[in-house]
């Protein structure tokens, strides 16, 4: 299990970039595929991006495809969101999500991560 803890959100303007960070901390020295999910008022938590253990491997969702970037440095346990063009729609709590998991998997359901953050808010106004 791993804590996690996202960081970088914040009202922008329309078209503004952010780059939000999760820190991975406990036991980090296991393999875990990450992923980022958003919630909007009122609807349910969405993925967005998802990076293997080896980040080799990442897909995003199509609705932030070519806009929003994930990597990762394991290294020093964080991986990020680089998100570009931000649009109104984008708004809504981003949370970061791991997984214990080898090689290139990766899950795009929120059902397939176990361990969770508590979300930084992005905010995108016109």
């Amino acid at each position: 299990q791993v804590q996690l803890a996202e960081s970088g959100g914040g009202l922008v303007q329309a078209g503004s970039s952010l780059r939000l960070s999760c820190a991975a901390t406990g036991h980090t020295e296991s393999t875990y595929s990450m992923a980022w999910f958003r919630q909007a008022p009122g609807k349910g938590r969405e993925f967005v991006a998802a990076i293997s253990p080896d980040g080799a491997t990442t897909h995003t969702s199509d609705a932030v495809k070519g806009r929003f970037t994930i990597n990762r440095d394991n290294a020093d346990n964080m991986v990020y969101l680089q998100m570009n063009s931000l649009k109104p729609e984008d708004t809504a709590v981003y949370y970061c999500a791991a997984e214990w998991a080898e090689g290139s998997w990766y899950g795009i359901a929120s059902g397939e991560y176990h361990d969770w953050g508590r979300g930084t808010q992005v905010t995108v106004s016109w």
